[in-house]
C-alpha cells in the first residue's frame, strides 16, 4: 500500500518517483544478497556434517555388496534360456550422492515369461516402443517363432503377438522407417528372414531366403551348410550384414526402409574355414571400422568400410589376430563368442568359451571348491588407425560366455554363462577399459543365451 500512494503522488512530483523506485531496488537487492550469504553458509555447514562416501571390497557371494553410501536405483535386465523362459532382474545400485543411507547391490529376479517358446536364444529391445522381440530357435522343429513382448515399468512382460518362422533364429537386427522390421538370422534353418511389425506388436513375415552349399566348408562337421550366425544393421541404417558361420561369408544386403525388402549384393569373403559369427561397427569422424569375430578360427579381423557410389559395400582387411591378440595353444573345442564396441567407442570387447582358462572364488558362500572359468577379453582401439592393443583378460565369472551386453554408462557389463546357468555383472572402469570385480550374480534355470540391460543407446 505504502508504494501504491507513493506512486499516486507521484503523477504530480515525477522525482519523487524515481528517488523512491530507487530506494526501494536497492533495499530489495541489499536484503536478497544478505539471504544469499546466509543460504550458503547454512548448506556448507550441513556438509561439513556429511560423512564421507566409501567403498568396500566386492566379494563374489551371493547377492554381492557394493558397500557405498548413497540411495538405491533399480535397472531392469531381461534374460533368455534354453529352459524355455525370458526372466526379468531387477538390478538396485547404490547411488554415490553422498546420502548417510547405506545400501547394498542386489540381482534379483522379479518375473518369468515362458511364451517365447521352448528354446529362446536372442533378445531384442526397441525401447522407445516398449516392445522386446524373442526368437525361439526351435530344436524340435519344424519351426522356430518370434515373440512380441510389451515391456511394463515393474519388469513383467505382456505377451501381444506370435509367429512361427523358419527353424533356428537366432540374432535380430532391427531396421526400417522408425523400426518397424526385423531382420532375423537363422543358424540351423540356413536362411534370412524379415518380419515386419505394427505399433500394436502384431508381427507378418515380409520375405524368407533359404542358401544351399555346393560342398561342405573345410570344417565340414561345423560348415556342412551354411549357418547364419548373426543379423548387423550398419550405422547408415542401409545395409544389413550377416556371417555365415558355414559359408565363410559375410552376405550383404541393401535394406529398403520402407518395404523392408533386403537385395543381396557382394558379400565379404573371409579366410577358408574361420566360421565367421559376430560383428560390430565403429564410427569415427574419418572412417568406419567394421570388425568380425570369427568361432572356428579364433581370430578377429579389422575391416575398413567402404560405401560405394553404386550402393555396395567393400571391405579393406586391416589385421587379423588371434581373439586372445597373441598366439597362443588353446583347447581344441575352444570357440569364440561376442564382440562389442563400448558405449563410448574407445573399446573391443570379446569373448571366448570352452577355455576354462581361470579359476575363480565360488558364488555360493557355503562353497569353498573354485569354479572354473572363461576369459572375457578388452582392446583399445586406435580411432585413427582401427588398430587394437590389448588391454586385459578377465575371468567371465564362469563357463561358456555364450553373449554379453554393456549398459549405457559403460560401467557395468552383464555376462550370460551358457555353460553355468548364470548370469554375472562385473563393474568395469570407464576411462580403461578394464572389468575390476563382480557385482552381483544370479542362477537362472537351463542354459543362459542372452541378456541385455533395459536401456537405450547408440555406440559413438
Amino acid at each position: 500500500m505504502a508504494i501504491s500512494g507513493r506512486m499516486a503522488k507521484a503523477r504530480a512530483v515525477g522525482l519523487i518517483v524515481t528517488v523512491g523506485v530507487a530506494m526501494a531496488t536497492f533495499l530489495l537487492a541489499f536484503l536478497f544478497l544478505i539471504t544469499y550469504q546466509l543460504t550458503i553458509q547454512f548448506r556448507q555447514s550441513i556438509d561439513l556434517l556429511k560423512p564421507p562416501t566409501m567403498w568396500k571390497g566386492v566379494f563374489p557371494a551371493g547377492l554381492l555388496s557394493l558397500g557405498l553410501a548413497g540411495s538405491a536405483s533399480a535397472t531392469l535386465l531381461y534374460v533368455s534360456s534354453y529352459a524355455g523362459t525370458v526372466t526379468s532382474l531387477s538390478l538396485t545400485l547404490p547411488d554415490n550422492d553422498g546420502s548417510s543411507a547405506t545400501t547394498i547391490t542386489t540381482l534379483e529376479i522379479i518375473s518369468n515369461s515362458t511364451d517365447c517358446g521352448p528354446n529362446p536364444s536372442w533378445l531384442s529391445l526397441d525401447y522407445s516402443k516398449n516392445f522386446l522381440f524373442c526368437l525361439d530357435e526351435g530344436f524340435n522343429g519344424p519351426y522356430g517363432g518370434v515373440t512380441s513382448f510389451l515391456t511394463n515399468d515393474d519388469g513383467a512382460l505382456t505377451t501381444l503377438n506370435k509367429l512361427d518362422i523358419i527353424q533356428g533364429p537366432v540374432s535380430i537386427a532391427e531396421f526400417g522407417v522408425g523400426g518397424h522390421g526385423l531382420a532375423i538370422a537363422h543358424y540351423s534353418g540356413s536362411s534370412v528372414s524379415v518380419v515386419g511389425f505394427t505399433p500394436e506388436g502384431n508381427l507378418t513375415l515380409v520375405l524368407n531366403e533359404t542358401y544351399a552349399l555346393e560342398a561342405p566348408g573345410p570344417n565340414p562337421e561345423r560348415q556342412e551348410a551354411p549357418h547364419p550366425h548373426e543379423a548387423i544393421l550398419d550405422p547408415t541404417a542401409s545395409y544389413v550384414l550377416v556371417p555365415d558361420l558355414g559359408a565363410d561369408l559375410v552376405r550383404i544386403y541393401q535394406a529398403d526402409a520402407s518395404t523392408l525388402e533386403l537385395t543381396p549384393v557382394a558379400p565379404l569373403t573371409v579366410r577358408p574355414g574361420s566360421g565367421p559369427r559376430h560383428g560390430a561397427f565403429l564410427v569415427t569422424t574419418e572412417k568406419t571400422y567394421f570388425y568380425l569375430i570369427s568361432e572356428l578360427g579364433n581370430t578377429i579381423t579389422g575391416y575398413e568400410t567402404i560405401y560405394n557410389d553404386n550402393k555396395t559395400l567393400s571391405f579393406s582387411e586391416l589385421f587379423v589376430i588371434p581373439t586372445h591378440g597373441e598366439a597362443r595353444e588353446l583347447p581344441e573345442k575352444t570357440g569364440a563368442a561376442e564382440i562389442l564396441v563400448s558405449p563410448d567407442g574407445k573399446f573391443l570387447i570379446a569373448s571366448s568359451r570352452w577355455e576354462d582358462s581361470f579359476n575363480i572364488t565360488n558364488f555360493d558362500p557355503n562353497n569353498s571348491t573354485e569354479i572354473p572359468s572363461d576369459p572375457i577379453i578388452t582392446y583399445s582401439i586406435d580411432r585413427a588407425t582401427g588398430d587394437l592393443t590389448k588391454v586385459q583378460e578377465f575371468a567371465a565369472g564362469g563357463r561358456v560366455p555364450r553373449h554379453f551386453s554393456i549398459n549405457a554408462d559403460g560401467n557395468l557389463v552383464a555376462v550370460a554363462l551358457q555353460g553355468d546357468g548364470r548370469i554375472v555383472i562385473i563393474d568395469r572402469d570407464v576411462e580403461t577399459g578394464e572389468l575390476k570385480d563382480y557385482v552381483a550374480y544370479a542362477d537362472i534355470e537351463g542354459e543362459v543365451t542372452a541378456v541385455i540391460f533395459y536401456e537405450d543407446y547408440h555406440t559413438i
